[in-house]
């Protein structure tokens, strides 16, 4: 049990040993506007008039099936078999948190095995973690594996990756004092020009994301072997469905792979909960963070599942653990693995083709309407791309949502350069009609652009 001061004297001693007179001064950290603000809380109400209140909450909430959606930018609609849900409502699997004592249950520790096959079999590397948070942590985590492994202190990272992974970034690099490098993208992509002349002998690795948020390719090999020509390990945050028809990261050269589980019929539910897989070549193996579930045979010769090589705080001194991940998102992460097997590497394959298609036939239809065109027309893109308008873009959403369609991702919230920019995604779910409706709208929008832009006759 812990020990509670109980005089003022042990108090006051207490506080001096942290250098503090006060209780209060602990807390000159957080701003005053915080400490203690007021709260205007409504009365308390019965349970009865509660649920009520949260219904009609809930009631305003509009689902994205309500509407012909275009969004994706990280959180994409995808079809969800049947059998995914089924099979994470099962009592021995449901639970809000992991299975803390996963050793008990060889059905857990098989499915996390399975999970971790797949993702290796997908991105083309060796091993596999049994997942991570989501996307942007699994990226986070990377960085600072690359920074263990070869003791150096950048990292670079291309400014096409997701503008939250950036974020996540800095905010893991600030406390563990690492210098991040973003290389501006050229054309929607990185360059491997300026990535090879930004690169020095400190960087611990150069991050690119494929395809990037911006729904372009990149050059994988040629960014992978630039990466190694410096010492540095080559990281690629990627979408598995990406990886089942194209080369994989693997394949191309990367050290390490890392993404969200999302897409892997996991609905886009108010932005969570994700799955982040982690993958890497085996001589990375005792750097990779969180659980590893393996295949083993118990004493009678049976196969058997246990988790092995955890290397986190809990097993060993904090100070030399790869990560402060203790856990797995367990619930999602079969929900993925379910997924994978149900569609298989070909199903996989199918559905990104599918979606390019879709996206490639919505683009040509646009960049045909007077006053709209492809931000890089020059560069390859899967089942993104990035639509100039001739108006705001998020002007263009709102006349659009008029229409019942959700246009996509304006992209003037992240960069004002980018006022009249949208972030466009097709999906397997994208139907023929919903295309001609969105190019219908757009039409109408370019028209009304057109009207406001002649000169009014005066007498």
């Amino acid at each position: 049990m812990a020990y509670l001061p109980n005089t003022d004297a042990e108090r006051t001693a207490m506080l001096a040993r942290v250098g503090a007179s006060t209780a209060a001064d602990l807390f000159t950290a957080i701003p005053a506007a915080l400490r203690n603000p007021s709260l205007d809380l409504p009365p308390p109400l019965s349970e009865q008039d509660l649920v009520v209140l949260l219904e009609g909450l809930a009631a305003r909430n509009r689902s994205l099936s309500t509407y012909r959606s275009f969004l994706g930018a990280g959180v994409y609609r995808r079809f969800s078999p049947a059998i995914v849900r089924a099979s994470i409502s099962r009592p021995e699997f449901y639970t809000a948190y992991t299975p803390y004592q996963a050793e008990a249950s060889q059905g857990t520790l098989q499915s996390i095995f399975e999970f971790q096959s797949m993702i290796c079999a997908l991105t083309g590397l060796d091993v596999a973690n049994a997942s991570m948070y989501d996307g942007a942590t699994a990226a986070a985590e990377a960085m600072v594996l690359a920074v263990q492994t070869t003791k150096r202190t950048r990292i670079a990272v291309t400014s096409s990756a997701h503008p939250e992974t950036l974020r996540v970034l800095h905010t893991f690099a600030e406390g563990r004092h690492i210098d991040i490098d973003v290389i501006a993208e050229q054309g929607g992509r990185t360059s491997p020009a300026a990535l090879a002349g930004a690169l020095n002998d400190q960087h611990a690795a150069v991050l690119v994301q494929h395809p990037s948020f911006l729904g372009t390719l990149e050059e994988l090999a040629e960014i992978a072997e630039i990466a190694h020509s410096r010492g540095a390990l080559a990281i690629c945050s990627t979408d598995l469905h990406a990886c089942a028809a194209l080369v994989p990261p693997g394949d191309a050269g990367f050290d390490v792979a890392v993404g969200d589980g999302q897409p892997l019929g996991i609905p886009a539910s108010f932005g969570g909960p994700h799955v982040g897989f982690m993958a890497v070549r085996e001589a990375l193996l005792r750097r990779i963070p969180g659980r590893l579930a393996g295949m083993t045979t118990d004493h009678s010769g049976r196969r058997a599942y246990t988790l092995t090589l955890q290397a986190r705080e809990q097993h060993i001194r904090r100070e030399h653990a790869t990560s402060n991940i203790c856990t797995n998102h367990a619930l999602i992460a079969l929900a993925a693995t379910v997924y994978m097997a149900y569609m298989g590497a070909g199903g996989m394959r199918t559905i990104a083709e599918v979606s390019a298609l879709r996206a490639h036939h919505l683009a040509a239809r646009l960049a045909e309407i007077e006053g709209f065109s492809l931000a890089y027309p020059d560069t390859p893109f899967l089942w993104e791309f990035v639509l100039r308008t001739p108006v705001d873009g998020r002007e263009f959403a709102r006349a659009l949502r008029e229409s019942h369609i959700i246009a996509g991702l304006p992209l003037g919230d992240i960069d004002s350069a980018l006022d009249d920019h949208v972030l466009v995604c097709c999906t397997e779910l994208t139907s023929p009609d919903s295309i001609e409706r969105y190019v219908a709208a757009a039409k109408r929008v370019a028209l009304d652009a057109a009207e406001q832009r002649v000169p009014v006759a005066t007498a």
